[in-house]
Parts: C-alpha cells; structure tokens; sequence
C-alpha cells in the first residue's frame, strides 16, 4: 500500500514508482508489519516529533504549521466552552481568512483534536490550507451547546453579516481544505432550529471529508443536516470538485443537503434520516457505497433543467448501495414523460423491504421496489457508437489509510535523516537515501516543508509515506514528467497501490522554484512560463487506486494579490481516476487499455486556446501516443481514448468557458467545437 499525502507541485523530474525494486530497505530484514499501537495510546499524530515548516512564510523559522488545540487553551471535557480557543489555533500567525485573504499556500495548518467531547458554541472556520484532523482512534466530538448560533459547527465559507450574499472566499477558489476524524453532535440544538447543520462544505478542489459521524435529532419536525453548499446564489458560482467518504449519518432531516457542480462520495451510511441525500443541482455527482437504514426516501433529486436559468440535478451515478426498510430509494422531483434534461443510473442496488425503487414526488411509481437487486438501470438521453451494449463493472474500493494502529516509533521522519524542506536545499541525495533505507522498514514521514528534487527520486514498490499539511515535493529543472506510476499490486490485495489526498499543482503559488522558470513573456494580465511533458504516466499493465487526486496546471496565481492569471504551457495531462485541468495537447489519453473504471472525471480546456491552438506551443510525440488535433482551430482534447477495450466512465464533467481569455464563447456555447473522441477500434466503453 501506497499512501502520500503531499501536494506534489511542478516535480519538473521524474518521481518514478518502481514495481521491479525490492521495496525493503537497508535498515530492516523483514517488512514494518502490523502496527504497535496499544488500545491507550494517542493517535501517532499526537505523539510524533513535529518540526515541519512553511519555508515561504514571511517568519519560517516562528511559523507553526501543526497546532494542537489543546496548546490553545482548548479542554475537551464537555464542559468549557471550546469554541475560542479552537478558533485561536486555527487563525494564529496571520494565517489567509476572515474575509481580507482570497487564497494562500504560505500559511498551512494541521489543527489536531486530541480525544474529549469539545462544546460548540459558534461555527469553527477553516482557514485557506487548513486540514482539521482528529484522533483517528478515538475520534473527538464537536458537541453543539442548546443555544449555538451560526451556520454550522464547521463552516467552510462563512457569509460576511452584512455584505450582501460576500463570502470569506470565492466559491470556485476555496480549494485545500480537509476535515477527518470526528463526531459532530447537534443534537443538543432543538430540532426545529435550522443552526442544526453539522457542516456547511461549499468549497472546491483539493478538499475532503473522512471518516466523520454526525448525530442529528430523529424528531419528525428536525430540521438538523449536513450541507454542502447554500440554496440561494449557488447554481451558477461554483466551479468545484471535492471527495467525501466514509461518513455516518444518525437522524436529520437531511443527511446531505448537496448542490454542487461535482463531487465523489464513498462509502456512507444514512440510519433514521426523514431524507438520506436530497439533491438540489448538479452538473454530476457520482455516489459509491451508499447505505439507508429506515429512511423515508434514501435520494431524493430535483430535475427538470440543465440551463443556466434552470440547473437541477445533471447527472446522478449511485453504484453499490443498499437500502433497508425505507419507503422510496430514489424519486425525482418531475416526471420524465419520455424526456428529462439530466440524467439518472444505477449500478448494483440492493433493497430491502423497499416497495419502490424510483418514483416521482406526487407518488408516481417509475419502477418497482420490493425485496430485490438492481443489476443496473438508468434514465436519461444515451448516446450510442458501433458497440451499442453496455456493460458495467465495478470500482475496487480502498479506503484512505491513516496508520490509526500504527505507533510513532514505527515512522521514520525525512528531516530526522538528513532533508531540510526549506526550499531552496537540494535534498535529492537525502530523499534517495531514506527510500534505501527505510522502505518497507517503517512508515516514510515528510513533515511540512517544500522538499527540492533536481533528478529522478525512485519510490520503491512496497513505501508507504504520509505527509503533513500537504507537504511539497518541487522539482527543479527543464521539462518532465511529474510522476512516472510502474507499481503493481501485491497479489491477490485489492488497490494495494494508491495514492490518496495528493494533488499535482503547476505553477499557481509563491515557491522561487518557479522563478527558475524559462519565462518567454510577462505582459500586465499574465505571466507566461512553459513547464511540464507530463503530469502524470501511467503504465497500464498494473493497478492503482489515486483518490481525492488533482492534476492542476494553474490558470492563476494563489499568493499574488487578487489571484492573478497565469498563462502556464504544460503538453500532457494524466490519466487516472482523478481530476486534469488546462493541458495543452489533452487531458486524459487513454491508449491500448483495458477494464479502466474513471470515476468522477473533471477536467478543463486551457483557457488561452485556441490562441495558440492544440498542440502548440508543443509538438505531437507519437511515441507517447499524443492523440492528433481535431481539423480547424482546435483545443486540447479532454478525453482521448485509442484502441481500448471495457473502459468505463461512470460520471464526468469536461468543461471548455473561453476561448484566449474570452467568455464571450458562453453565450453560444461553442467554446469548443469537439472535446472528446473514442476512436472505432475501442470496444465496451462506456460513459
């Protein structure tokens, strides 16, 4: 099992993933095997030595990036009121928020909750770059006193009091954030109070929730849920995709009130919910292990628009659930009368006791329930090519690794053996050396810093690393590929590879290491730099699991004033079930491949083509299968797919919103003329 929790940002070098190394290093005869933590013991979080830095703070050497709320003034008894002093260790130093801070990467912050019941007064608000993280074996409860006031316990994006509908940070912006680890309890909230909402998520790429149970009020007139976004003034603002998963759901009236334009959601479980997931728009969200238990309605989903002015529901994909004693599985909020904008598919349901399976609001049966599976069925417009049968498969599932039984003595930590992460340090030879000997030994641990490579730094197959508050890997170099992927699965182990809660980021922040950039123009909207061959490769022979992963080459710059636009050339996107954003040539190329499940896909075009046109400023190398241009004045392809067999898509959003700049393009909607091409020889795919 691999798992790095890092951004890995313009690694300009190979970070190569070898499946032929050994994978054990020097300092050990045998592999770490099973975790040492005893049944008291702290989470290995708590415990571990923490020296990690912010090298580009304007005070490294003082700046505090792990936090632990306790340090603060925070008691956890259930008594004190917590509420301040929680706040205080998430906003000290001068970190990005309040309103007066659009984005930062300077500022990170790991805030840790020991173990307790801490009481709740008043919404915790993350900053930018923040990751809210609990004791992973005795997770922490954030409990709502009676007369809490505000939004939600945690709230992502707080509306300024009097500002008008302003919020603290642009929806389509408010990316890095993650919260995991908790019991959020409101019932002490009355029922009928709206404040009863456990979190208020409207946030964008690069963010999370795991493994987080919330207890809500079962009366019949609760109003408590969990939101990831407002009703009001959202259809159209938010440009996000974000993960959650591994999530319990106890009471409510909702257990997801959810607009958003895309998300993945794994592995939930909503019990005496009046409504499990009611759906409020999208352009695409893909649900996968969904559980109800004595529900009223497990998915409850507004239809009928898909325009700007009408935005419902755009496309549902609900795979491998299971819903018990629960009157209705799904209903759509209008009837489709043989056509219906958005779409609807269901992939592998399970029902019991359930009489009916879809059906409409008002009562309309669409199909009938009972005691019984759902092998697949859908609703919505299909389109067809020469191989019109489709065939479904299934996701392997892995859940995000934590090493909950793990102790701090079985990690090794990366700066206790020789790298620095300040920056500017070389550390290449030392990262290299720890791999030789450490791997497979113990548990790889980066803590917070941004760690130089200049060459090629091979991870042994086998490594298991973790990093802290999105530790930084940055290459420095000529261009590359980012992150060369050749690990295969231990045998018979299911997604024994992965990579979870990663993000690949190009250009976007305020490091020198960009600096060092060939820069071919700087004019006053943009500055222009040429990076990358590719973010990501892949060999299609062995089998991975990436997650919560983003592939972003920046369209903007997170720590100028005012975000300012950036005009970035990378060739070469990746192809993953994760997110690509603004290549030049495409997106996602898929060639000669095989039983491929992508789920959620998001990706969009550059927004300084077609001027130039795809692929300038960069070449077609047909050695890495580049996929040729469409004729005319074409833009990057955002899904490419050549003589592949059994590949399935199972929701995507590939968007194009401007030509060189321009939005103008909307108004037609004709930005791009062609985005997606399966070529005759593919078979079985399906999307």
């Amino acid at each position: 099992m691999f798992s790095l929790l890092g951004s890995l940002r313009t690694a300009s070098v190979v970070l190569a993933f070898a499946t032929l190394v050994s994978g054990l290093g020097t300092t050990c005869s045998t592999s770490l095997g099973a975790g040492t933590s005893g049944p008291n013991d702290p989470f290995w979080m708590e415990s571990i030595k923490h020296q990690g830095k912010s090298p580009f703070n304007p005070n490294p050497s003082s700046y505090t990036v792990f936090r632990n709320v306790k340090d603060y003034g925070a008691v956890g008894d259930g008594v004190h009121d917590d509420t301040s002093a929680i706040n205080a260790a998430i906003t000290a130093q001068g970190r990005c928020g309040g309103g007066s801070c659009a984005s930062s990467t300077i500022s990170p912050a790991v805030v840790y909750f020991p173990k307790g019941t801490y009481l709740i007064s008043a919404p915790i608000i993350p900053y930018y770059y923040t990751q809210l993280i609990g004791d992973a074996k005795t997770p922490p409860t954030l409990l709502a006193t009676a007369s809490f006031s505000g939004m939600a316990v945690i709230d992502a994006d707080p509306y300024i009091p009097g500002g008008g509908g302003a919020q603290d940070w642009v929806n389509q912006d408010n990316f890095f954030r993650s919260v995991r680890n908790f019991v959020i309890d409101v019932r002490q909230v009355p029922a009928t109070n709206s404040q009863g909402t456990g979190i208020h998520w409207q946030v964008s790429q690069a963010t999370s929730l795991m493994n987080i149970v919330f207890q809500m009020s079962a009366a019949s007139n609760t109003a408590h849920q969990v939101s990831s976004c407002q009703a009001s003034g959202w259809k159209t603002a938010v440009v996000a995709i974000s993960y959650m998963g591994d999530l319990v759901f106890n009471g409510g009236k909702y257990g997801i009130w959810g607009g958003n334009q895309q998300f993945t959601v794994r592995n939930i479980t909503v019990n005496n919910a009046q409504t499990g997931v009611y759906s409020s728009w999208n352009w695409g969200w893909t649900y996968q292990g969904a559980t109800f238990n004595n529900c009223q309605v497990g998915f409850d989903i507004a239809t009928g628009g898909i325009t700007q002015g009408t935005q419902t529901t755009g496309a549902m994909a609900i795979i491998d659930a299971v819903a018990t004693n629960t009157p209705i599985f799904a209903r759509t909020s209008q009837p489709s009368n043989g056509a219906l904008a958005g779409s609807l598919v269901l992939n592998n349901v399970k029902l019991n006791n359930v009489p009916v399976a879809v059906g409409v609001v008002g009562g309309t049966v669409v199909l009938n329930g009972g005691t019984t599976t759902i092998a697949s069925w859908g609703q919505g417009n299909v389109f067809k090519g020469t191989n019109p049968t489709g065939v479904f498969t299934k996701a392997k599932r892995k859940d995000h690794p934590q090493y909950a039984a793990y102790s701090a003595s079985q990690f090794v930590s990366v700066k206790d053996h020789g790298a620095v992460g300040d920056g500017v340090t070389d550390d290449t030879a030392a990262l290299i050396d720890i791999f030789n000997k450490y791997s497979g030994c113990n548990i790889i641990f980066f803590d917070a810093g941004t760690y130089v490579v200049t060459n090629t730094v091979t991870i042994p197959a086998g490594t298991q690393m973790v990093g802290e508050a999105w530790t930084v890997l940055a290459g420095r170099g000529g261009r590359a590929i980012v992150i060369e992927w050749n690990v295969k699965e231990p045998s018979g182990v299911q997604a024994g590879a992965g990579m979870w809660d990663s993000h690949i980021r190009i250009g976007g922040a305020q490091e020198p290491i960009y600096k060092a950039i060939n820069v071919q123009a700087v004019v006053p909207e943009a500055l222009r730099m040429f990076w990358g061959f590719f973010e990501l490769a892949l060999d299609l022979s062995i089998d991975r699991v990436y997650r919560g992963a983003w592939a972003w080459l920046a369209d903007h710059d997170l720590d100028l004033a005012g975000e300012g636009q950036l005009t970035v050339y990378s060739g070469r996107g990746i192809l993953s079930e994760s997110q690509a954003e603004h290549h030049a040539i495409y997106q996602y190329n898929i060639v000669n491949a095989a039983s491929h499940y992508m789920g959620l896909i998001q990706t969009e075009t550059p927004y300084y083509q077609p001027s130039p046109v795809s692929p300038s400023p960069f070449s077609i190398n047909t050695t890495f299968h580049d996929p040729t241009p469409y004729s005319g004045n074409p833009s990057a392809w955002a899904l490419s797919i050549v003589n592949s067999h059994n590949i399935l898509v199972f929701g995507a959003g590939l968007y194009s919103f401007f030509q060189d700049y321009s939005q103008t393009c909307l108004n037609a909607e004709a930005c791009q003329s062609q985005i997606a091409n399966i070529d005759t020889a593919s078979t079985g795919v399906n999307i």
